[in-house]
């Protein structure tokens, strides 16, 4: 199962630890550091595409900048893991 994150950027739902509002940031000096040193270490990747990003994607590999809302993005993992469940259930193998 995957989540479409923007652009052209999609990951394994399974790698996925939060999906962040990038707002809180900016509310937390501990948020800052950790974002400082994520990028000084090469860990973050931009996907906006000259869009203001919204939200931040933690992941197992790296760290993504999305501009689309972390409301959507939850909303789209709940989705895909609907669908799988019901497709669960309607072939039980």
């Amino acid at each position: 199962m995957f989540i479409h994150l923007g652009g052209d950027t999609v990951v394994p739902k399974e790698e996925v630890i939060a999906i962040l509002n990038l707002q809180l940031v900016n509310k937390s000096d501990i948020n800052r550091e950790f974002m400082e040193l994520a990028e000084d270490d090469g860990f973050i990747t931009s996907i906006t595409d000259n869009a203001t990003p919204k939200s931040f994607i933690i992941t197992t590999k790296k760290i993504f900048l999305s501009p689309i809302s972390p409301t959507t993005l939850k909303k789209r993992s709940k989705e895909e893991i609907e669908k799988n469940d019901k497709l669960k259930k309607d072939k039980p193998w």
